[in-house]
């Protein structure tokens, strides 16, 4: 599978994933609102997927691939089926006996994660439980994620990319049939998560199969092959998670302010992860591999030319989604979200929020790439010297911000800490002269900010003219305002980056399948 093909079949199904997510939202925020329960909900779902980001798809993944890819090509199938199996042994002697953990130490967890929640009993109550039933996703999804690390080291990118979708609508399921069962929604929720984790797993070792990979349980050893793993994945669980860390810490935060702060950042985070997940996912799951290839056959022109234009793909896409949300926030938070328990007043916090989040998303979707880089050549190290220096700064800002902008302050400083990301990766690539960028990007770069600009420009004025159908009271046509809103603004800039010189039509079809003469192409 080709680069550009990989970076579409990751975002496509990705998307896919988002869209199935915003119906999940959309019915969350019906039933659920802003309130207590969906409180107590989110920070039960924050809490294995905290663990999920940093070790099992964060650490795990960034360390697993490169290894697994390394074994393929050198020794071939059987050694690289074999080392994940040693490496299936040794995840499971770990996950389960601390997820058994977990379980029962769940309250004074839960302190640590939203100590705000202690001034109210119930609410705490409602949380430990509903975290003791998503907790076990942990362990389940961990065992997905090292299934799709060997789908993706086979160039098979479908299979892992498609998985979200069923979480998505494993949780639409449980919404739409508990009050027909005299469920509550928020456990029927909760519990829907650990069933999403079964169906993913199932998913996961059925793809692998097809590829001819079938793992069998090994008793779990220390060999040479885990003791380099080890070696990676210790530092990589922050170098590849300090988005996870900052948002953890946000929850924390968030705890602290009045009702409803920690749904209105999640809400926000939703819309604000269409663009982290399709592009900035979709570069760095494709983009690893492809990486870690051509570092380990030494050939640094392949290296400069896929992370080039892994960069100028962040730019081109990274760019207009962060001036879109930030523009038009309001109005998509209104259209998809403000109905039921959700009304004006939690658009209006939300949208504030979203804003903020979105000056942070090219510079996070441009740190995938970047990490790549340095996880390619298997170092984890350098991320997370960088990681501790963002996050310590995250917090501070946060905190800083927090008094004057409550919890826009949050999210506010979570955006500026990925352009914090971005500088000391680029400083440290650049020291080990492992950032050489081609004339391309350069020239590129700029251009995509100038139609990125005007884009805005023409989305403001958009949503102006629509506003009597953004707010229309039939839900069609508000959605089709918004379409008509989002649509336009893709069409501007796409227009504008064509006329600057930021992008060409060719791009679309050609993005990335062959390295072309710098010095000539236009």
């Amino acid at each position: 599978m080709s680069f550009s093909r990989a970076i579409a079949t990751v975002g496509g199904l990705t998307l896919v994933s988002r869209l199935a997510g915003f119906a999940r939202d959309i019915l969350t925020a019906s039933v659920l609102g802003a309130g207590p329960v969906a409180d107590a909900f989110f920070i039960a779902l924050k809490l294995p997927n905290l663990f999920r980001r940093l070790f099992a798809e964060g650490a795990f993944g960034v360390a697993f691939v490169p290894l697994f890819a390394a074994e393929l090509q050198v020794k071939g199938r059987a050694a690289a089926a074999r080392f994940a199996e040693e490496a299936l042994a040794v995840l499971l002697a770990v996950l389960l006996p601390f997820t058994l953990a977990a379980l029962a130490a769940m309250p004074w967890l839960m302190l640590g994660l939203a100590p705000g929640f202690s001034d109210e009993p119930a609410k705490f109550a409602m949380a430990v439980d509903l975290a003791r039933l998503t907790f076990p996703y942990l362990t389940l999804i961990s065992l997905v994620a090292l299934l799709g690390g060997i789908l993706n080291a086979l160039d098979r990118f479908g299979p892992f990319a498609a998985a979200p979708i069923a979480f998505n609508l494993t949780l639409v399921a449980a919404l739409l049939t508990a009050p027909r069962l005299g469920w509550e929604p928020g456990r029927a929720m909760a519990a829907a998560v650990t069933l999403s984790g079964i169906v993913q797993l199932l998913w996961l070792a059925w793809a692998c199969r097809s590829a001819g990979i079938v793992l069998r349980l090994r008793r779990p050893r220390i060999t040479e092959g885990m003791r380099r793993l080890f070696r990676l994945v210790g530092p990589g669980a922050l170098g590849a998670g300090v988005m996870q860390i900052n948002l953890f810490l946000n929850i924390v935060l968030a705890s602290l302010l009045p009702s409803g702060s920690v749904s209105f950042l999640y809400y926000a985070d939703r819309l604000n992860q269409m663009p982290l997940g399709v592009i900035g996912i979709a570069i760095g799951t494709a983009l690893l591999p492809v990486l870690a290839r051509h570092a380990a056959a030494g050939d640094e022109e392949k290296v400069r030319h896929y992370l080039s234009r892994a960069l100028e793909f962040s730019l081109l896409l990274g760019l207009p989604a962060a001036v879109a949300l930030g523009v038009s926030g309001g109005p998509m938070v209104a259209v998809l979200f403000e109905r039921g328990a959700f009304g004006p007043a939690e658009t209006q916090a939300t949208a504030m929020a979203l804003a903020a989040y979105a000056v942070g998303v090219p510079a996070y979707v441009i740190a995938k790439s970047l990490n790549a880089a340095f996880f390619a050549r298997q170092d984890t190290a350098t991320p997370v010297r960088v990681a501790i220096i963002v996050t310590v700064s995250t917090v501070a800002l946060a905190l800083a911000l927090l008094p004057a902008l409550g919890h826009v302050g949050i999210a506010l400083a979570t955006g500026l800490a990925a352009w914090l990301d971005v500088g000391l990766l680029v400083v440290a690539l650049r020291k080990r002269g492992l950032l050489s960028l081609d004339a391309r990007l350069m020239r590129r770069g700029p251009r995509i900010a100038a139609a990125a600009v005007g884009m805005g420009a023409a989305l403001a004025l958009g949503g102006a003219a629509l506003a009597p159908w953004l707010g229309h009271p039939a839900t069609a046509v508000r959605f089709a305002a918004l379409g008509a809103l989002v649509l336009g603004g893709m069409a501007v800039f796409g227009g504008l980056a064509h006329l600057l010189g930021g992008a060409r039509l060719a791009d679309l079809t050609g993005f990335l399948k062959r390295p072309p003469a710098d010095a000539t192409e236009s």
